[in-house]
């Protein structure tokens, strides 16, 4: 590697609490280092970043464009400062907006890449659909060094027969719905579209709710104003605050508060009920 870029992140930032749970096929994070692969003009480079004690962003990489990727993966310029100033007296995230301000979601190198992660976790949960999710990557994208794998894109998906996905273990209707989306969409593009274009755009296609739309805005275009709607978790949440079955359109009520940071809600309510950070208090709504 014979690049080398630092950055003092714009906010708080903590790389240990973003990159926590990042590991999958294309990246681990071991030892307070995330290792990603990148394909970068017809080649496989890897990238590393860690943070120093004074909060500064190292990343060492083999040229400057798979540096640059790596700075918008671990999204350090997106200052979310006015979110944690914003849920600091918050009745449910009052205590994460302290144990917690550092936390940015780490994000995937290809919009496909999150098409496939909403895919593989439609209905089912976590750990099953990283599994999925890690069997169609290691699968169809190419190798490179420390046996990590490049992100899917769009023509390799879309360049798909449906049986061939379903034969890794992904539901025909999915596998079908995520081949046909990348056959008729430059995935990609979206990130020159504005988040409310996006999702009208992709509310056009069968297979895809509103999860789905909040796991490629927040994962595959770096959004922060679409939630995990309908997420497990958060029903899993909601049942708690409410005593009784929800369904899972119900968690929009738990993200309306949030505004344009109802994506960055989502995540830090499954990290803070995760941690046993919420209170649930008077903010359980009847």
């Amino acid at each position: 590697m014979s690049f080398r870029l630092e950055a003092r992140p714009s906010g708080p930032y903590s790389l240990a609490l973003s990159a926590r749970f990042a590991s999958d096929p294309t990246r681990t994070f071991r030892d307070g280092v995330l290792t990603q692969a990148l394909a970068v003009d017809g080649r496989i480079e890897l990238a590393r970043a860690w943070q120093t004690p004074d909060g500064t962003l190292s990343i060492q990489a083999g040229s400057p464009a798979s540096a640059e990727r790596m700075r918008w993966l671990l999204a350090i310029d997106d200052d979310h400062s006015a979110f944690i100033d914003r849920i600091r007296g918050d009745a449910l995230l009052g205590r994460a907006s302290l144990e917690l301000r550092g936390l940015r979601p780490v994000r995937v190198p290809t919009v496909a890449h999150a098409l496939l992660r909403a895919f593989c976790g439609q209905l089912i949960e976590a750990k099953r659909a990283r599994r999925l999710e890690q069997t169609i990557v290691r699968a169809l994208c190419a190798e490179g060094p420390e046996r990590l794998h490049v992100a899917p894109t769009s023509r390799e998906l879309g360049s798909l027969a449906p049986s061939q996905l379903r034969a890794l273990g992904l539901h025909a209707r999915r596998s079908a719905a995520l081949v046909r989306i990348c056959r008729s969409l430059d995935l990609e593009r979206l990130h020159d579209r504005p988040t409310s274009a996006v999702v009208e755009r992709l509310n056009r296609e069968r297979g895809l709710g509103p999860w789905s739309l909040g796991v490629v805005c927040l994962q595959g275009l770096g959004r922060y104003d679409h939630g995990l709607v309908g997420d497990l978790g958060l029903i899993k949440l909601l049942r708690a605050m409410r005593g009784r079955l929800v369904e899972g359109w119900e968690t929009a009520e738990l993200l309306e508060p949030y505004g344009e940071w109802a994506g960055l809600a989502s995540v830090y309510l499954l990290a803070a009920h995760a941690r046993g950070l919420l209170t649930f208090g008077s903010a359980a709504a009847a």
